[in-house]
């Protein structure tokens, strides 16, 4: 019976101008590895292209996975890894398995026997907090909140703060980006602290932790449509 090779979970930048907060020992393993799954292959492709590999791009057997692809084909994307080969998976950007449908890959290996490795690269969710001066012993990350409810779900945010203490963490599209933060400022209490985390990693980069009532003293930071993290704490 064959081995089973490893899925290795492969860092990816934060934006174009940040190959270097890749390290050296994950780019070692994506060059040696010849079956990747990618959430976007074109992003994988001009990755790849940025650390100067030793074989053709061509040569990189790229599968796409992301919020669409069918529970069904997981399997054959694990296919490699269960014939034998390493094989790596990629997020659009950042680190895979979290807020990134890589997880649904992830699991899938555990249940099939192939070893996991994860390699060490930029989480905008982690530097976020790191970066906020909030609560980092207890935090959660609720993902998006919803469009429909969002002063609701962020007011709910500031009860699990006020309850448990606990550092609150959410991404938005970042065309929502205005929306987050108007609605932050109005139905948020003054004493209320909110972050907001942009570009991490990247030169633009910005992290700003303000009061509520702070906030409300200036006018509120144009974002565009940046990635941006937000805390509440």
């Amino acid at each position: 019976m064959t081995k089973p090779g490893k899925l290795y979970l492969i860092p990816c930048p934060l934006g174009d101008d940040a190959i270097e907060t890749i390290p050296a020992y994950a780019v070692d393993v994506l060059h040696r590895l010849s079956h990747l799954v990618a959430e976007r292959a074109k992003t994988t492709r001009h990755f790849i292209k940025a650390t100067n590999p030793p074989k053709p791009i061509s040569e990189y057997q790229i599968e796409e996975l992301n919020e669409h692809t069918p529970v069904a084909e997981l399997e054959n994307l694990l296919r490699p890894a269960l014939e034998g080969h390493d094989l790596g998976i990629l997020s659009e950007a950042g680190c895979p398995g979290i807020a990134d449908p890589g997880a649904k890959l992830v699991e899938l290996a555990h249940r099939r026997g192939v070893e996991v490795v994860p390699l060490v690269g930029p989480s905008s969710i982690l530097l976020a907090l790191m970066a906020s001066g909030m609560n980092g012993q207890s935090f959660a990350f609720q993902g998006y909140l919803s469009q429909k409810a969002l002063a609701d779900d962020l007011k709910r945010l500031e009860q699990l703060v006020a309850k448990h203490r606990q550092t609150q963490i959410f991404i938005e599209t970042p065309y929502r980006n205005r929306a987050v933060i108007e609605q932050a400022a109005k139905v948020l209490q003054p004493g209320t602290r909110f972050c907001i985390a942009v570009d991490l990693t990247l030169p633009t980069q910005s992290v700003q932790t303000k009061t509520i009532a702070e906030w409300r003293k200036k006018p509120l930071p144009e974002l565009g449509k940046r990635p941006a993290i937000f805390l509440i704490s």
